[in-house]
């Protein structure tokens, strides 16, 4: 742990909260897991004991080791308290920018003045995140990348306000995690998601003019520009509910019509077809099997 950050606290156990908290404890940060549901935290606790038996059954980390992060884990359904003794809050609740400005409220209100307050949004703006505290210069975007303990890439974002201290802190705290920090600054869709989302969603705009169909357009991607996943398999991987949050965060953030989401994404995420979380997206995918089939609304 880098000697300024040694507690840490996640706010929300779900994906990406979880994986969060995995990797800071880890590292031996003091982690503490919110979130409003204990079913939530419990499952997420359970995801992460499971995530470490598969590194110690690939002989990565061993039991003693899982038994140690698991002990840096606590977890909390009060935010205040959960707060209250925090050197750096990573907030990593749902994409929605009215829940994240008020969980910055309270984060704000109840943690320690000196406390870095984070954000793991992956493109609502920073400066409008930290404009709602008494602290702008403390509050910085840690955009993680899923799966968060395989991926080495964490996007920091800058907000107009965040300060050189805030910065270089934040920037240390992600290396001494054995991640790859990128600064970048504080403009909708930042860099990952700038380009990621409309790639994605012209994807989705081709099966929508016919121009191929569902394995024709990821295989074109996997094999011909070297993907390890093709553009509608990653949007079901996801979320397409997440996918359309943030092209609408690109779209109102730039007024440019090439940033306008597919109708087709509109209507699956309204006709409640997500993705796998949902069970079925561009594919279908069963409980228990690995196995990816084309959904069939697109046969």
């Amino acid at each position: 742990m880098t000697s300024s950050i040694s507690n840490v606290t996640v706010i929300g156990a779900g994906t990406m909260g979880n994986g969060i908290a995995h990797v800071f404890a880890m590292k031996d940060y003091a982690v503490v897991l919110c979130d409003i549901s204990e079913a939530a935290l419990e499952k997420a606790v359970a995801t992460i004991s499971k995530n470490l038996d598969r590194m110690v059954a690939k002989e990565k980390i061993t039991e003693d080791q899982k038994a140690k992060t698991l002990s840096n884990i606590t977890t909390n359904t009060d935010l205040a308290s959960a707060v209250s003794e925090c050197d750096l809050v990573v907030e990593a609740a749902t994409e929605n920018v009215e829940l994240k400005l008020n969980i910055f409220r309270q984060m704000d209100e109840h943690a320690p003045d000196d406390a870095i307050l984070a954000t793991n949004t992956s493109s609502i703006s920073i400066t409008k995140i930290a404009a709602v505290t008494k602290r702008p210069a403390q509050v910085i975007g840690m955009h993680f990348m899923n799966p968060v303990p395989v991926m080495k890439l964490v996007e920091v974002i800058r907000g107009y306000s965040t300060s050189d201290v805030t910065l270089d802190m934040i920037m240390e705290a992600s290396q001494d995690l054995g991640k790859i920090p990128t600064e970048v600054n504080d403009y909708p869709g930042f860099v990952a998601n700038r380009i990621l989302m409309p790639m994605i969603n012209e994807a989705i705009i081709s099966l929508h003019e016919g121009v191929a169909g569902v394995e024709e357009i990821d295989t074109v991607m996997k094999l011909g520009m070297a993907h390890p996943m093709g553009p509608l398999q990653l949007a079901d991987f996801i979320g397409l509910d997440v996918c359309l949050s943030i092209m609408n965060v690109l779209y109102d953030g730039f007024g440019n019509p090439k940033y306008a989401p597919c109708p087709l994404l509109v209507n699956m995420v309204t006709a409640g077809k997500l993705g796998r979380k949902s069970g079925e997206g561009f594919y279908k995918y069963e409980k228990g099997s690995k196995d990816v089939v084309v959904s069939e609304s697109f046969k």
